[in-house]
């Protein structure tokens, strides 16, 4: 994983970025007792992960190694409206 942020530029951010899924993911647990927390942390997550597609886009990953970002991006843009 350590390579991957290497390869993306990305080395100094490696311990926020991984902060924030924590976060996102703890917000979208904590989004069963009080939805708006849900929907504040499906929000950050599909803008974390929109950052990563561009990201992957700009250093020319392929269409399969885009995917998983693009498919979470769209699964928590989707928690975002319809969720909770």
């Amino acid at each position: 994983m350590r390579n991957e942020y290497d390869r993306y530029g990305l080395s100094k951010l490696r311990s926020l970025v991984g902060t924030l899924q924590i976060l996102g993911a703890i917000g979208l647990i904590g989004g069963f007792y009080a939805p708006w927390i849900g929907q504040f942390s499906a929000a950050g997550l599909a803008l974390l992960m929109l950052c990563g597609v561009i990201l992957r886009i700009k250093i020319k990953d392929t269409f399969v190694q885009t995917l998983p970002a693009f498919a979470y991006m769209l699964l928590n843009a989707y928690i975002l409206f319809v969720g909770y």
